[in-house]
């Protein structure tokens, strides 16, 4: 069977090399596995797929990309903006601070880092090259920040795993906050010191006062409400994330319409984007969801799991090891298919080393987060390149030590379980 699952395997990454899409290789080469390993009856096969999309929670996927949509088209995302601003402005690196920060802040509503990107990439990039940053560099701190799209709750991400993996959603938002946010101050410290060394912010922002932060608080008074409704809606245990996701649309329209900013004649193109958006996304769960259940019915997980042990039982190298072929898939494949087909393969070998599936779930996911800057798939990088204007590779070069941060960070969210457990715990 090793024979067959291979030449599977090389097809979908030959049929990707040649630039087809994801959904259609990863469809040819599951169809290939199905019929040369009997692992799965052709006859049901079509079946399944129906089955992988035929899930409640997964509702959610395309209201949270709506929701963003919304968020962004409303004008809520700048005032958003403007409020971290006010906070930390007037700091020496206040602006690339209220950079990062929003990010985080707009990722508690999106729950997607492509519409983090590409919203902040929007508003930020032509004002942090205005205050003294290089271009690359400006754009490079985005890319990082909007990673924060699928690591800070609610995270589209984190729903699609927890489906996989038969975790609540609600428990993976509780346990990836404050992983979600360490995150985030790792990226303003390197930020803080860059600017020290380099000296980027020549002008100072806005100064800090608080009857500033109290107007620009009211100014964002709709879009702060968001994330307490959304987020305090699920920690509170009002709603389920898929509810959640519900009432963030019905939110974010009934308080961007009176704020002036959303017509309904912006509906149809947010509609269709979000579409183009959830159309990208369901076939490729589906067709990785068939894949992966071939996989662990040919015991692929248990081979990788004594594979892996062989080489050492240590949980620092394990992790490490986990990390390296994280980063390694993240680095040429998409989230999606990442989630559907090495979350079941790789949460055995977690086990063996005595991880937690939820602290597995947030450690695995942070490390897919950073695949979001590293070349050569890189989508955030991609993102940024068309805002700015700056080659995808200088972009990448300018945000090598952000990246180092993301690991370091990852690492220490693997190596010490309280970080994620504790809010869970009791």
């Amino acid at each position: 069977m090793a024979y067959e699952i291979a030449l599977s395997v090389l097809l979908i990454v030959v049929l990707l090399l040649l630039g087809i899409p994801v959904f259609v290789a990863f469809g040819l080469g599951t169809l290939l596995m199905a019929e040369t390993t009997n692992a799965l009856p052709m006859q049901i096969f079509s079946v399944t797929l129906f089955e992988s999309l035929n899930t409640f929670a997964l509702i959610a996927v395309p209201l949270f990309i709506l929701t963003g949509d919304i968020v962004v088209e409303s004008g809520f995302s700048k005032r958003l903006l403007d409020f971290v601003e006010s906070l930390v402005g007037g700091l020496r690196t206040g602006l690339g601070t209220a950079t990062i920060g929003g990010c985080g802040l707009f990722a508690t509503i999106s729950g997607s880092n492509a519409a983090d990107a590409a919203a902040l990439g929007r508003i930020m990039i032509n004002r942090l090259d205005d205050i003294g940053y290089p271009r690359s560099y400006a754009a490079s701190m985005i890319a990082s920040g909007a990673s924060t799209g699928i690591l800070i709750p609610p995270s589209i991400s984190y729903i699609l795993v927890g489906i996989v993996l038969g975790i609540s959603s609600a428990t993976l938002f509780k346990a990836a906050f404050v992983p979600g946010v360490l995150i985030i101050v790792g990226l303003a410290v390197v930020n803080v010191a860059l600017n020290w060394s380099h000296g980027y912010e020549t002008n100072r922002g806005r100064a800090f006062s608080i009857r500033g932060v109290l107007t620009e608080a009211w100014d964002a008074k709709f879009g702060l409400m968001i994330p307490f409704i959304i987020l305090g809606g699920i920690y509170a245990g009002v709603f389920t994330p898929t509810e959640a996701a519900a009432v963030a649309v019905i939110a974010t329209v009934l308080l961007g319409i009176p704020a002036g900013e959303l017509e309904l004649a912006d509906f149809p193109g947010m509609f269709e984007r979000s579409t183009l958006v959830n159309g990208y996304v369901a076939p490729i769960l589906a067709v990785a969801t068939v894949l992966s259940r071939i996989l662990t019915i040919e015991g692929i997980p248990q081979q990788i799991v004594t594979q892996v042990t062989s080489i050492s039982s240590n949980f620092y190298v394990i992790t490490l090891i986990i990390m390296g072929i994280l980063l390694v898939a993240g680095a040429v494949m998409e989230t999606t298919p990442n989630i559907v087909i090495l979350a079941p393969l790789l949460l055995p070998v977690g086990q063996e080393i005595g991880m937690d599936p939820i602290h597995f779930t947030v450690y695995f996911i942070t490390c897919l987060g950073i695949g979001f800057i590293t070349p050569p798939i890189g989508l955030n990088l991609y993102v940024l390149s068309g805002v700015s204007g700056e080659p995808v590779t200088k972009i990448a070069r300018a945000g090598a030590l952000f990246l180092v941060s993301m690991i370091l960070v990852a690492l220490l969210i693997g190596w010490i379980p309280a970080i994620t457990m504790w809010s869970i715990s009791g």
